[in-house]
């Protein structure tokens, strides 16, 4: 388990940089604890769920289909072969940098051999053999990886915010802010998306290019927060669906409520993990205990399929 050893004086963290002091001041033990560790892994988390939720919701209306998440075109595979690289190759690249920037050419890829046939199944099927590849490559690394790298890449796959620092927020929670305020800004046009290609041309929309700007930043959203955080299961799936059964299929009201109730929904998960295990568990594995039967609750109390 990864711990950071926090210097004593004044609440500053081993890269120098310090974050904000409480207010009146106060003991440099308390501020340490709780502006430099407790309050960046908040925000992050908060940030990673929000971007998470907000990406899962605008794949599922892009692609019209409520069982897609933010890593069907294949941003997680491309993340962790990026991450297994980093570790085994040594390259002159952080993990996160080089998980950012694989997941991004994953779906780039995606959307290569997608090209001249639009269409979401061609689109879709094309992620998942990438993303078959990807993870192909990520088990070789895996395989030939020494116990500690193997160790490390486990613990990074699963998901979690025991690294979490100041310079993390600074980089993630403004580009999730923008990223966020553009998927919703466009929510009416995923709406129109949601009706098919055919009743957005009617409706004076194309949607070839309003589909690809939607991916454009939900992609990188969704690589920005695997980069940073892992890869973390369920909560572009099941957040969606928990939006929708509250304020119906409108996308401009289920953008914002999911993104509100996906960054509640991972500090919570943040907290448990925290918690329940003197060790720490990793993130994923309470998303994923938690999402699963929520989501089976969900279905059978109401349908989530686009207002139905």
């Amino acid at each position: 388990m990864h711990r950071r050893v926090l210097d004593s004086t004044r609440g500053r963290c081993p890269c120098g940089r310090r974050g904000p002091g409480l207010p009146g001041g106060g003991d440099s033990t308390q501020e340490t604890v709780i502006w430099n560790i407790r309050m960046p892994r908040t925000l992050l988390a908060a940030a990673v769920g929000a971007a998470l939720a907000a990406s899962g919701t605008a794949f599922q209306g892009t692609f019209r289909n409520p069982l897609v998440e933010p890593y069907i075109l294949g941003v997680s595979a491309g993340a962790a072969c990026g991450a297994g690289m980093s570790v085994l190759l040594n390259i002159p690249l952080s993990m996160q940098l080089s998980a950012f920037i694989m997941g991004t050419l994953a779906v780039a890829l995606a959307a290569y051999f997608a090209r001249g046939r639009e269409s979401t199944t061609t689109i879709v099927l094309s992620g998942v053999i990438v993303g078959s590849f990807f993870m192909s490559i990520f088990a070789l690394f895996q395989y030939f990886g020494s116990d500690a790298q193997l160790r490390r890449l486990v613990f990074w796959v699963l998901g979690g915010f025991y690294t979490a620092r100041w310079d993390d927020v600074w980089l993630v929670l403004p580009a999730t802010i923008l990223g966020a305020a553009a998927l919703w800004a466009l929510a009416w046009r995923l709406n129109l998306l949601t009706l098919g290609d055919q009743e957005c041309r009617s409706l004076g929309v194309n949607p070839a290019p309003t589909r690809r700007a939607i991916v454009l930043i939900a992609t990188a959203l969704t690589a920005l927060a695997v980069s940073v955080a892992g890869i973390i299961a369920w909560v572009g799936l099941l957040i969606p669906h928990a939006a929708r059964m509250i304020v119906g299929a409108d996308n401009r009201a289920v953008v914002p409520l999911s993104i509100f109730l996906g960054a509640s929904f991972m500090m919570m998960c943040d907290s448990l993990a925290r918690t329940l295990h003197s060790g720490e568990l990793p993130i994923g594995i309470i998303t994923a205990a938690i999402g699963a039967p929520f989501l089976i609750m969900l279905l059978r109390r109401k349908s989530t399929s686009w207002g139905t």
